[in-house]
């Protein structure tokens, strides 16, 4: 089964040159990879296993005696390469986010790790040269290359969900999935980068149909750099804005060929590159600091250092050239400040900590109307980084919420807390910032750190829901989330099932994962756009041999439908109308507006309208769905079945008289009375649905990225 040809785009040519196939004991490729260093290769663990004829979730690291053959098909095809699994990087599949000991529960799914790091026996051919990688962050369309690198084999793919762990694809209709494309990377032609590496597929049972659309999962950048901490700084695309104004004030701040010579040795070692010594200059100190991963902090902690050898004086003395170089990296750079050590420091101090990120969010910035779903102090603090200090304020939002963070640990008795504040202090010195300002800032902090609210919240069970045609059946996963710190998955189901199943899989998870307002409890389904026609509301399940009998969910507990299309293009207008939800009548969209263009008009005519009545048949219901979507409409309101006058008027009225946040409860309530009352077949709470689209506490591969706090 072949994938529909694409053109060979020249922006491809770096991916060429740094796409690798893995060889099977056979010599037929098993998985692809990516070289990422002049002598490493970044590939899956499970793709190792397969060259090594072992067993796909092998826990084991393979022995130094353990070759694995290598081409790279677009430099050198004829040229066999061979490879050696570096120990300290190697993660198989695990079950868990912890870090991998060693075993793995038997018959537990694999969401972590399944990761590996080949060093290259022999130098890699003329022409290959390491990739270049950016998260993944636009939903744009990406491409992916089967085992042999073969152009007639690429698929292309839209990232639906971007999280730590997985990027969640759709492929693009008319493309084929089938094994192959593990370990391979993901290639974003636009900006000329690899943004993850593929890990998984998910096919059908019986295997995908020849031209048919699936599923693949990718690994991002994010987890890939947390899960190898040894893995050396990866290269990134050529930055451009901001560039020339820091090679001028390099030019100034290092007087004479000797310094700009010592700055090159002492950055090249810490990014693990090779120095050119004599060589050096400022233009060569700038692109390698550009070239990789938190390059230009370690640039801007390498510049200090030298100047504070010069004298008593250093930084101080440059003070001006200094601070006009760290404007200038806030350019090039501007969601980079802390260099690869400070990251990890504070990583390793966060484990200890308990803070409720949330709070924190809301502490740190509380200009923000709406956060993104965080999954503890690591994801808070990765998001402030980002972030300048407001206008009149030395503190940036990062060392305010560390500092906060330690405030809260010592109220609690936490000896980590001295440790944040030393972490603070240090980072503070290189960023420029007065001790002074720092202390003024914890003292003004500390009143609010003692008084943080805690808001009892109830629990969400989320259903990342993936139908198959035509929406009878379904796989799924099941998520936690109790407002305490606990998101976790709990369900997984992966062969095709009916909607019965996925009633009963909930309702097991609600008598045995939720203990406490278990009766408050939102089942929220997280679907695709295409799939919100689904009337989840009205499954069941029936159960003789239960007391409680029929289980049904539209009446058992309130239920909203959430889509899993939010783009950053959607999101600006979704905040604009989510901050008029109280004061912006409803707009009501009739058969008058099953026209795209038409219904498109109105939503822009009204663009602080947050909630939309839909009042049109139902071939026409999921076209106007899409375009409140895409014109960032927070909920819709309809009726699957009516859609006359009186039952748009009888939603406004039920609008009227409850407040926003009431809708899931509400609606739940109009379905009871409808089916209260069997001999009344109009009641308008019959086939009644909400989409409720918040994009807060979704499931990790769900999760807004950062973007979520950074658009206008």
């Amino acid at each position: 089964m072949l994938a529909s040809p694409r053109s060979h785009s020249q922006s491809d040519a770096a991916l060429h040159r740094a796409f690798v196939s893995v060889l099977g004991p056979d010599g037929h490729c098993v998985g692809a990879a990516v070289l990422v260093g002049d002598s490493l290769v970044l590939t899956c663990a499970h793709v190792v296993n397969s060259a090594l004829g072992r067993d796909h979730f092998e826990t084991a690291t393979p022995g130094a005696t353990q070759v694995v053959r290598l081409r790279m098909p677009h430099v050198d095809a004829d040229r066999e390469l061979s490879g050696r699994v570096e120990h300290t990087m190697w993660r198989p599949p695990r079950p868990s986010a912890s870090v991998w000991d060693g075993t793995s529960a038997a018959g537990t799914l694999p969401y972590f790790g399944d990761l590996a790091v080949l060093r290259l026996g022999e130098p890699a051919p003329d022409g290959a040269e390491a990739a270049p990688f950016l998260p993944e962050r636009d939903g744009q369309e990406v491409i992916a290359l089967w085992a042999s690198g073969a152009t007639a084999t690429t698929l292309g793919v839209v990232p639906r969900a971007v999280a730590d762990q997985w990027v969640v694809l759709d492929v693009v209709a008319g493309s084929g999935v089938y094994a192959g494309y593990s370990g391979g990377p993901l290639w974003d032609r636009g900006r000329e980068a690899v943004v993850g590496m593929v890990v998984a597929t998910h096919l059908t049972a019986g295997g995908a149909a020849p031209g048919s659309a699936g599923v693949l999962y990718a690994i991002g950048l994010p987890a890939i750099e947390a899960e190898l901490p040894e893995l050396p700084p990866l290269a990134v695309p050529m930055a451009g804005s901001g560039r020339q104004q820091m090679l001028m004030v390099l030019e100034q701040l290092l007087q004479g060929s000797e310094s700009v010579r010592r700055c090159e040795e002492r950055l090249s070692g810490k990014l693990r590159r090779t120095s050119v010594q004599q060589a050096a200059d400022c233009h060569r100190l700038l692109t390698l600091a550009v070239g990789v991963r938190r390059g230009v902090p370690e640039l801007l902690e390498v510049v200090r250092e030298h100047l504070a050898d010069m004298g008593a004086g250093g930084v101080h003395e440059s003070g001006s050239l200094y601070d006009r170089l760290v404007s200038a990296a806030r350019v090039v750079s501007a969601r980079e400040m802390l260099t690869a050590q400070q990251r990890r420091d504070l990583v390793g101090l966060l484990k200890y900590c308990h803070a409720d990120p949330t709070e924190l969010m809301r502490a740190v910035l509380p200009y923000a109307d709406e956060y993104p779903a965080v999954h503890g102090l690591v994801d808070v603090t990765d998001l402030m980084e980002g972030y300048d200090p407001p206008p009149g304020q030395r503190m940036p939002p990062l060392l305010q919420a560390v500092v906060r963070i330690a405030l809260t640990e010592c109220s609690a008795g936490n000896p980590v807390a001295q440790d944040l504040d030393a972490w603070v202090a240090r980072v503070a010195l290189r960023l420029g910032i007065p001790q002074a300002a720092v202390d003024q800032f914890r003292e003004d902090a500390r009143p609010a750190a003692r008084e943080l609210p805690t808001v009892p919240v109830g629990p969400r069970i989320q259903v990342e829901l993936l139908p198959l045609s035509p929406g009878h059946r379904f796989t799924y996963q099941i998520w936690v989330w109790n407002g305490d710190g606990r998101h976790e998955v709990v369900a997984v189901q992966d062969s095709e099932v009916s909607s019965d199943q996925v009633v009963a899989d909930i309702r097991t998870v609600l008598r045995n994962e939720v203990h406490e307002h278990a009766d408050q409890a939102l089942v929220e389904f997280f679907v695709a756009p295409a799939w919100l026609w689904l009337e989840v509301d009205t499954w069941q399940v029936t159960d003789d041999t239960d007391d409680d009998g029929d289980f049904f969910l539209g009446i058992s507990r309130p239920v909203v439908m959430r889509s899993s299309g939010r783009t950053r293009e959607t999101f600006a207008r979704w905040k604009r109308r989510t901050e008029a939800l109280s004061s912006s009548p409803p707009l009501v969209l009739d058969h008058r507006s099953t026209s795209s263009v038409v219904a498109q008009a109105r939503l822009e005519a009204t663009p602080d309208a947050g909630v939309v009545i839909m009042c049109c048949e139902q071939q026409h219901q999921s076209r106007v769905l899409r375009q409140c979507l895409q014109a960032g409409v927070h909920t819709v309101l309809w009726h699957r079945q009516n859609h006359d006058t009186d039952t748009a008027k009888w939603l406004l009225d039920l609008l009227q008289e409850i407040r926003h946040s009431d809708l899931p409860e509400t609606v739940r309530m109009e379905r009871a009375r409808a089916l209260a009352d069997p001999d009344c077949l109009t009641h308008h709470g019959r086939r009644l649905s909400l989409l409720y689209d918040g994009p807060d506490h979704r499931p990790p591969p769900l999760a807004p990225d950062a973007w979520a706090l950074t658009q206008p």
